[in-house]
């Protein structure tokens, strides 16, 4: 039971979706920025933001020359928008320390700052067609079902999760690259959490969760990320007070986004912290750099 490497690759050859980090004329840098904007966004909200910024920013010392507040109001919408000023950082010792050019090795991209094991794999994977076990939750549901039967994966674990797709990679560099990205694929558009297409698999044959009877997963519950009146809720509507704004707003304007004053000032704070947001002299907020 299994993944039958070639016949994976040969359907991400005639399906795979064409995405412009993919071409074969995408720079590293360019697969970085779509691995980071990425993580935990969906593909059609990465897409136009990524066309835009990789257009104003087609290299890390582009990005580093801009203020961090330039950078945290062209991540629009995309969430999570600690992760702009990360890649904000990392493209500054890209551009001072690598001759501006995205390190190939996985232990160089993982001291770079905010750069993970799983972006740093798929790095050396996507961008240089290197051999590294990539994993994300596409991944180690595939891996889960085709390999070991259940209906989904467990809780993560890093080493037992990468010895895994390491088991299934082929030995050279490009297959096993390959392999990863279709891995990834298969997660995405068949392989899927909810109302799996497993007429539409590709190694349907070979699935030991087919063979299995398809039981259902009966591991420990998953936590659903709520959104609804969540602090990250909040967090970006201060936000998008700060990115639709000239320059620095008083308070009172972002005491209007939010009716619970108790939650509302506790996430601005937190923006304060994460450098997201910075007070000037005179009470006022900015996105930072902009003041």
């Amino acid at each position: 039971m299994g993944v039958d490497a070639d016949v994976l690759t040969e359907w991400f050859d005639e399906v795979g979706r064409d995405l412009p980090w993919r071409e074969a004329e995408c720079t590293a840098w360019g697969v970085l920025v779509s691995e980071i904007m990425l993580q935990q966004t969906p593909v059609a909200r990465v897409q136009p933001i990524w066309l835009d910024w990789m257009a104003r920013w087609p290299v890390p010392s582009a990005l580093a020359a801009s203020s961090q507040g330039e950078v945290v109001r062209a991540w629009g919408k995309l969430g999570y928008p600690r992760r702009a000023l990360r890649l904000h950082a990392a493209a500054a010792v890209i551009a001072a320390e690598h001759g501006d050019v995205v390190p190939s090795d996985v232990d160089t991209l993982l001291a770079l700052p905010g750069i993970g094991a799983y972006t740093a794999r798929a790095v050396a994977a996507f961008a240089y067609g290197k051999r590294a076990p990539v994993v994300d939750t596409n991944v180690r549901r595939v891996v889960a079902r085709a390999v070991h039967g259940a209906g989904d994966a467990g809780p993560p674990s890093n080493t037992r999760d990468m010895a895994d797709v390491e088991a299934l990679l082929p030995p050279e560099d490009a297959p096993a690259a390959k392999l990863s990205a279709a891995l990834m694929e298969l997660g995405a558009l068949v392989c899927t959490a909810r109302s799996p297409r497993c007429a539409d698999c590709p190694i349907y044959d070979d699935c030991a969760w087919q063979h299995a009877g398809r039981p259902a997963y009966a591991g420990p519950a998953k936590q659903v990320q709520k959104f609804a009146g969540t602090d990250r809720q909040v967090r970006g509507l201060l936000l998008d007070v700060l990115r639709g704004s000239e320059g620095p707003v008083e308070k009172a304007r972002l005491d209007l986004v939010w009716h619970e004053s108790g939650q509302r000032d506790r996430c601005l704070d937190s923006l304060l912290v994460d450098g997201l947001l910075e007070q000037t002299g005179d009470g006022l907020f900015a996105l930072p750099g902009e003041h």
